[in-house]
C-alpha cells in the first residue's frame, strides 16, 4: 500500500492573530503538519522576537517559534487593518487568537463578523480563563495557568524537604498545552464544518488553567470522593516504587523506574542484592511505597558508586527503564533523537545553522527534515507574497499601506 508523501494539512489555511506563546504554538503545530499559516504581526513585530538569547540581533528562539509560517505585518487596530484582516479571513479555514476576551469584538472582528466574511470559519480563542465566567476578564499567562490548574503545586517538593516555593518547569508549559488543545479543537471543528456545511462560526474556547487541569490524572476525582489532596512528591511517585532520581558519582542524576515486581527483582540482582526482592518490606509494590525512603537510600548507595554510563549499561542489559536526566546538551547529542531527526539542523538565513526540534508527530512517508520548510522569517518577509499574490493588491496599494503604517 502506497503512502502519500504530501503534508497532511496541505489544504488548510490558518490566520494567526496571536502573540507571545499559546496561539503561535498552536499554529506552529498546524504549520509543521503542512498548513498554510499566515501570521499577522504588528508593524514592529511580535514582542516574542525580543525574547531569549540573541544572535546577529535576532532571537534564536524565533527560528523555531516562527518556522513554517508566512509572516506579514498589519496594524489590526486601525479600520483599514480590520478590512485587510477580513480579506484574509475570506481565504482561510481557521483563525487563531489569544487576546483578552472581548478584544476582537472591540476591533469589529468578532465571530459574527468573521463568519460573514468566511461562512463556517473556525475561531480558536486561547485565553487565561476562557471566554465566559466571572474571571474571563482577567489577564493570564502560561505560568498563571500552571498555578491555577494545580500543576505548579504538584511540581514542588514535600513540605518536610524544603519551604521554597514550587519551581516552574523551565518552559511555558501552560501555553504549550493550551496551544496543543487549540490545534486539536481546530482540526475537529474543520472536519465537522466540512461534513455539515455549517455557516456560523465555530468557536473553540481554550483556557490556560483548564488545559493544565486536564493533565492532572486522578487528582480531582480522588479529592471529590475522599477529600484527600494529592501532595507533591518531588522526583518520586507516591503510587509506585522504586521510581525516582538517584545521584551518580559525577554529580548527575539517574532516573530509574523499576516499579513492577519483576523489574524490582531484576534491579536487586543488578545491584548485587538479590535478597532484597524477598525482603518483607519490599516484596510487593504496596510495601515498597510504604518503605520508599529506605529503599531509595539503598538504591542511591549503589548509584553513587557509578557514573551514569556505567549504571545504564547494567540497567539496560536487564531491560530496566532508566535514563540520565538530560540537559539540553545531552538531548542534542542523543543517538535516538539524532537517528529519528528529532534533533536536526536547519539553515536559517538570519542565523546560519541552527538546531531545531523535529516535527511531532512523525508521519509515515514524510521526511521529517523537509517538513521544516523554513525557519522563522524576518518581520514582514511575506508581505508582498500574501498581499499581492493571495489578496490581489497592487504594488501601489501595498506601498500606500506601508506609507500609512498599516502594514
Amino acid at each position: 500500500m502506497s503512502v502519500s508523501s504530501e503534508p497532511l494539512l496541505r489544504e488548510l489555511r490558518v490566520l494567526e492573530l496571536g502573540h507571545f506563546i499559546a496561539a503561535p504554538f498552536c499554529t506552529r503545530v498546524l504549520a509543521d503538519l503542512g498548513a498554510d499559516v499566515i501570521k499577522v504581526e504588528p508593524p514592529g513585530g511580535d514582542p516574542v522576537r525580543g525574547w531569549g538569547m540573541q544572535a546577529n540581533g535576532q532571537s534564536i528562539w524565533w527560528s523555531v517559534h516562527g518556522r513554517n509560517k508566512r509572516c506579514v505585518t498589519l496594524d489590526v487596530r486601525k479600520p483599514e487593518g480590520r478590512e485587510i484582516v477580513l480579506d484574509l479571513v475570506k481565504r482561510c479555514d481557521v483563525v487563531v487568537e489569544n487576546f483578552r476576551p472581548g478584544q476582537l469584538e472591540k476591533w469589529g472582528l468578532g465571530p459574527d463578523q468573521l463568519a460573514e466574511a468566511r461562512p463556517g470559519i473556525v475561531l480558536v480563542r486561547i485565553s487565561g480563563y476562557g471566554q465566559t465566567g466571572p474571571d474571563a476578564h482577567k489577564s493570564g499567562f502560561g505560568v498563571i495557568g500552571e498555578a491555577k490548574g494545580g500543576l505548579r503545586y504538584l511540581g514542588g517538593y514535600p513540605k518536610n524537604v524544603t519551604d521554597l516555593p514550587p519551581p516552574r518547569a523551565g518552559v511555558s508549559l501552560g501555553d504549550s498545552v493550551a496551544g496543543l488543545y487549540g490545534a486539536v479543537g481546530a482540526l475537529a471543528a474543520v472536519l465537522d464544518q466540512r461534513s455539515t456545511g455549517a455557516k456560523e462560526a465555530r468557536v473553540i474556547d481554550v483556557a490556560l488553567g483548564e488545559a493544565v487541569l486536564s493533565l492532572l490524572e486522578g487528582a480531582l476525582p480522588e479529592y471529590g470522593l475522599t477529600g484527600k489532596i494529592r501532595e507533591p512528591m518531588g522526583s518520586a511517585i507516591n503510587t509506585a516504587a522504586p521510581t525516582n532520581a538517584y545521584p551518580c558519582k559525577d554529580g548527575t542524576w539517574l532516573l530509574i523506574a523499576a516499579n513492577s515486581d519483576p523489574l524490582f527483582a531484576a534491579l536487586c540482582r543488578v545491584m548485587g542484592k538479590p535478597e532484597l526482592a524477598d525482603d518483607p518490606r519490599f516484596k510487593d509494590n504496596r510495601g515498597r511505597v510504604e518503605h520508599m525512603a529506605e529503599l531509595d537510600a539503598i538504591i542511591a548507595e549503589w548509584t553513587r558508586t557509578l557514573t551514569p554510563q556505567e549504571a545504564l549499561e547494567q540497567l539496560e542489559a536487564a531491560n530496566i527503564p532508566a535514563t540520565k536526566i538530560y540537559t539540553i546538551a545531552d538531548v542534542a547529542s542523543d543517538q535516538q533523537f539524532r537517528a529519528r531527526h528529532m534533533v536536526t539542523t536547519v539553515q536559517d538565513p538570519q542565523l546560519g545553522s541552527v538546531l531545531h526540534p523535529g516535527v511531532v508527530p512523525m508521519v509515515q512517508g514524510l521526511d521529517r527534515d523537509t517538513q521544516i520548510r523554513w525557519a522563522g522569517p524576518p518581520i514582514g518577509y511575506h508581505n508582498r507574497e500574501v498581499y499581492e499574490q493571495l489578496l490581489g493588491y497592487s504594488p501601489a496599494k501595498l506601498a500606500e499601506l506601508q506609507e500609512k503604517g498599516i502594514v
